[in-house]
């Protein structure tokens, strides 16, 4: 179904989104809290659905800004303590806060603080804190509300907005980013104004959200994919109503920011004597629809993407991190997009192999369309061989060439069962490409396959069986975007 063609321009993208944020910044006086939705850097779910987005385009825009912005990173305790996970990169939330706090002073942006939301003096986030200031990030708390986002009364008071710690910032453009959704920062960057108000401090806000994209249809597959990567929060795409009252214009916002505008409207009126905004929609800065140039390119990567996301969940649920809800949205976005698993080619490749042989087996599908297939051996598990075979057809070398002896790979398997304690003696796609990388100092061939890697990138792959979280973790390295049957090996 994905036609490996770009749909998107991406120097436009980073031109109208540079100059609308320097629009938004002079609207206002002091200070402007701008709300990074999604991720600030390598925003691989965006890569996936707008082919020809660069993963970090958000962060290479920041660049141009760095001497006028800070950032704030917003992480929910309630995350820290469940160990909730990034699912593009497999690592859990706290740890990707500090990744993320490492990537941009690294490069030259600048870190103020990190806050804990929804904070209820849980004993991870605790021990999470204490590791933040032992590497001397400051560290703020911020605390739920009752009645949020409805009770304004209350939020607008010194029980609520007011019980939150004040974030000290010294730069005029304060960007709130986050892991991930549902960290809470919205709330922050209100949170914010209404303690920069009380200290005479003209602050604003407005919102860089890539999804869903406003000008786009809503039942547009890119917006879509975006409500399925999101269904662990069972966000949901709808029709701005304030923007259609406003304007009657039709355009596509979600429910969080659409519950919570009152709110925002509420805040701005007492502050400012009157908001500058009507609707959700005018409070973003996304040019992502205009930078679209080819829809059907688009679309096709866009399904795919909602057949992964639906993947993901079936296996989460055999796994037991993923609700039965979430199978059930899933099912339904699916059908919402008219798609089904025979619509991503690799299944269907996948699945013929394993009943031809009786065993797991695996299949790719080439940015060019080719379908490549891998088998469970005695030396190699099938995605193990499925790389191999990848790596050959890239090279241009024949099926029948051996790029591993089994003589390297037999002493591997020995360890592995003898010394290590592992029932399976097979090669895990790690272990493969450790024995590759040590077969090409001497073999031609092997050196030749290994020159390849890379272009494995953007190749889809899917396995019959749930896999290892090592393959799992393989596989997101080497930029391949897997599915599994819902079943164990």
């Amino acid at each position: 179904m994905s036609s490996g063609k770009i749909g998107f321009d991406n120097e436009k993208y980073l031109q109208m989104q540079s100059a609308h944020i320097r629009e938004r910044i002079a609207q206002f006086g002091d200070k402007l809290y701008l709300e990074f939705g999604g991720k600030l850097f390598d925003d691989y779910h965006a890569s996936r659905v707008l082919p020809g987005f660069k993963p970090d385009s958000k962060l290479q825009m920041l660049l141009q800004l760095k001497d006028d912005a800070e950032i704030v990173i917003v992480i929910n305790a309630a995350d820290i303590e469940k160990n909730k996970v990034r699912g593009d990169l497999g690592i859990t939330y706290d740890v990707d806060v500090i990744r993320l706090y490492n990537v941009f002073t690294k490069i030259g942006l600048y870190v103020s603080s990190v806050v804990l939301t929804r904070y209820d003096n849980q004993p991870t986030a605790d021990a999470f804190q204490n590791r933040l200031e032992q590497l001397g990030i400051r560290v703020y708390h911020h605390y739920a509300i009752k009645g949020y986002p409805s009770n304004l009364s209350l939020i607008m008071s010194d029980e609520g907005y007011g019980r939150n710690e004040y974030i000290e910032t010294s730069r005029r453009l304060v960007v709130v980013t986050a892991p991930g959704p549902g960290s809470g920062k919205m709330a922050t960057c209100l949170s914010q104004i209404y303690h920069e108000h009380k200290r005479g401090i003209n602050a604003g806000y407005a919102k860089f959200e890539t999804f869903p994209i406003w000008n786009l249809p809503l039942r547009h597959p890119v917006n879509i994919a975006y409500e399925a990567a999101t269904s662990d929060l069972n966000d949901v795409n709808m029709i701005d109503p304030f923007h259609l009252e406003a304007y009657g214009k039709t355009t596509v916002n979600y429910n969080r920011d659409v519950e919570i505008f009152p709110v925002l409207n509420a805040m701005f009126e007492r502050i400012l004597g009157e908001s500058p905004y009507k609707s959700p929609t005018d409070m973003g800065v996304n040019m992502a629809g205009n930078c679209i140039f080819d829809d059907e390119a688009v679309s096709a990567a866009a399904k795919e993407e909602i057949i992964r996301r639906y993947y993901a969940a079936l296996c989460g649920f055999k796994k037991g991190t993923a609700t039965e809800e979430e199978v059930y949205k899933l099912e339904l976005l699916m059908k919402q997009a008219k798609l089904s698993t025979e619509d991503r080619a690799v299944v269907a490749a996948a699945l013929e192999k394993e009943k031809a042989t009786g065993e797991p087996a695996a299949a790719m599908e080439l940015p060019d369309g080719t379908i490549l297939t891998g088998r469970t051996s005695d030396l190699l598990g099938a995605c193990s061989a499925l790389l191999l075979n990848a790596l050959k057809h890239f090279a241009g070398l024949p099926d029948d060439v051996l790029l591993m002896s089994p003589h390297v790979i037999e002493p591997i398997q020995n360890l592995k069962v003898q010394h290590l304690g592992n029932n399976n003696p097979r090669i895990h796609t790690d272990e493969t490409l450790y024995a590759l990388a040590i077969c090409a100092t001497t073999d031609d061939n092997a050196a030749q396959a290994m020159a390849q890697i890379s272009k494995l990138w953007g190749c889809e792959v899917h396995s019959t069986v749930i896999l290892s979280q090592v393959d799992e973790r393989i596989f997101k390295r080497l930029g391949v975007n897997l599915t599994c049957e819902p079943k164990f090996s």
